[in-house]
């Protein structure tokens, strides 16, 4: 499920009969739970608009989701590697692994 750039993991409780979710991409904790459908996504815009007002109150910025930035470490071999791959393509590190990254998930999705 998707609101606003949030997005959350459902699960089933058999037991319980209900749906219950998580935003996955906050370090915050904001659940929800709904024991339909229509439930369920009005509990999960609810939460992401109740943390937007808790921020207001609060008069911080409410977490991005994604900065668009990460550090991956890896072995110095591979760095050497990538790095001379980047190179002969013309191309900063960054813009060689962006470029590898949006090839492979593009490959993972067909």
């Amino acid at each position: 499920m998707e609101y606003k750039g949030y997005f959350a993991k459902v699960e089933f409780d058999d037991e319980a009969n209900i749906f219950h979710g998580e935003i996955i991409n906050l370090r915050d904790v904001i659940t929800f739970e709904g024991e339909t459908v229509a439930e369920l996504r009005k509990a999960f815009h609810d939460s992401v608009e109740d943390y937007l007002e808790f921020c207001t109150e609060r008069g911080e910025d409410p977490e991005k989701p994604y900065s668009g930035k990460f550090i991956v470490r890896v072995d110095p071999e591979l760095h050497k590697t990538i790095a001379i791959q980047a190179r002969k393509n013309g191309k900063s590190l960054n813009a060689w692994v962006n470029e590898t990254l949006q090839k492979n998930i593009k490959d993972l999705s067909s």
